[in-house]
C-alpha cells in the first residue's frame, strides 16, 4: 500500500510497515498543495490531530481506503465526507492515556502552588520575597476533584487524585460501571451539582457541537468561588473570554490549560494574567508517548491489510 503521512514522524514507530510503501515530508509537514498532490493514488492517510483533512481532501484522493489519524480526537477529519466514501477512519486512544493524564496533573499542581508563576518572578524579577505566610497556594489534598468526561484518560486522572488524597465525582454522557466507579473511588453527579462543588473542574471530554462553549458564563456562575478549571480536552469547550473576565474578578482561583479556543492563537489577556498556567497543547507530548502513537498508527493499518477490522480503533 502506499501510505502518506501528512507530518514528518519518527520513522522509527513505523519499522512495521516496511513491505508497504511510507511517503513522509521533507520538512515538518506537507503544505496543502504538497499534500493534495501526493495523496491522489495513495491507500493510506496518517493525518496529526492538528491537520485538517477537509472534504475537498478527501475527495482528491481516488483511491483512498483508511484514514489513520495520529491521535485520540479526529475533529480534524471531515468524518461525513469519509464515511460518504466508505473511508474507514482510525484513532490511537490507548497511547495517549497515561501522558495526557500526567499532564492534566502537571498543569493543576503548578497552578494550585503558583509554581510557573512564582518561577517566572524570580527570574525576571527582585520583587520575591521568601516568607513563611508569603507567595501562598492552595492545597490539592481534602479537595473535590470534578472530572467532566470520564473515559480512559479520566479515570487514569482519578485514580492519580486518590492517591494524593482528592475526593472524586464525575459527570458523563453514562454512568459507569459500579466496578469501574469503586475502582476510581468516583461518584457519579450531574453536570450542575459537579460544577456547584468541585474545588477544581478537569475537562477530559471531546470536543462536538454539543459540548462547544460547555463551560460558559453560566457555568462559571455555579462554580464555587475559588475553583480552578483545568482544560487538557479541547479549547473551544470553554468560552474562553468568559474565562478571562472570571479569572480577572476573581471568581476563579485560577486555570491550567493546554488548549485554547483559537489555536494557534494565544490570547493575549490569558497570557498577561499571573493565575494561568498554560502549556502549547502538548497532552499526549512525551518522547514516549509520540513513538506509542506511531506504533498505535501502524498496527491499525496492519490489521486494515489483513482485514481485521474488529482489531482497529474505529472512529464512529
Amino acid at each position: 500500500m502506499k501510505i502518506v503521512l501528512t507530518t514528518k514522524l519518527p520513522a522509527e514507530g513505523f519499522a512495521a510497515l516496511r513491505d508497504h510503501t511510507l511517503i513522509f515530508p521533507d520538512e515538518s509537514a506537507f503544505t496543502r498543495t504538497e499534500l493534495l498532490q501526493n495523496i491522489v493514488d495513495c491507500d493510506v492517510l496518517v493525518p496529526t490531530y492538528d491537520y485538517p483533512i477537509d472534504a475537498e481532501t478527501i475527495a482528491a484522493a481516488k483511491q483512498l481506503k483508511l484514514i489513520a489519524n495520529f491521535g485520540v480526537g479526529f475533529n480534524n477529519i471531515d468524518l461525513e465526507a469519509a464515511q460518504n466514501r466508505g473511508i474507514i477512519v482510525t484513532n490511537t486512544p490507548a497511547p495517549v492515556i497515561d501522558p495526557t493524564a500526567e499532564q492534566t496533573f502537571t498543569l493543576m499542581l503548578a497552578c494550585a502552588h503558583r509554581t510557573a508563576e512564582l518561577d517566572r518572578k524570580m527570574r525576571q524579577t527582585n520583587d520575591i520575597e521568601i516568607g513563611v505566610m508569603n507567595n501562598l497556594g492552595i492545597s490539592i489534598c481534602g479537595k473535590t476533584l470534578g472530572i467532566i468526561g470520564m473515559g480512559r484518560i479520566g479515570q487514569a486522572v482519578a485514580t492519580r487524585a486518590v492517591a494524593c488524597g482528592m475526593s472524586i465525582i464525575y459527570h458523563n454522557r453514562h454512568k459507569l460501571s459500579d466496578e469501574t466507579e469503586q475502582k476510581c473511588h468516583a461518584r457519579y453527579v450531574s453536570r450542575e451539582e459537579l460544577l456547584r462543588t468541585a474545588d477544581f473542574v478537569v475537562l477530559l471530554l471531546p470536543y462536538t457541537p454539543e459540548t462547544h462553549h460547555l463551560i460558559d458564563q453560566k457555568a462559571f456562575d455555579t462554580m464555587k468561588k475559588g475553583a480552578v478549571l483545568v482544560n487538557t480536552a479541547r479549547g473551544p469547550i470553554v468560552d474562553e473570554q468568559a474565562l478571562v473576565e472570571n479569572l480577572q474578578n476573581g471568581k476563579l482561583w485560577g486555570a491550567a490549560l493546554d488548549v485554547f479556543e483559537h489555536e494557534p492563537h494565544i490570547s493575549d489577556a490569558l497570557k498577561q494574567l499571573d493565575n494561568v498556567v498554560m502549556s502549547p497543547h502538548i497532552g499526549t507530548g512525551t518522547i514516549d508517548g509520540r513513538l506509542a502513537m506511531c506504533r498505535c498508527v501502524a498496527d491499525n493499518i496492519l490489521h486494515f491489510a489483513a482485514g481485521d477490522i474488529d482489531k482497529m480503533n474505529v472512529v464512529k
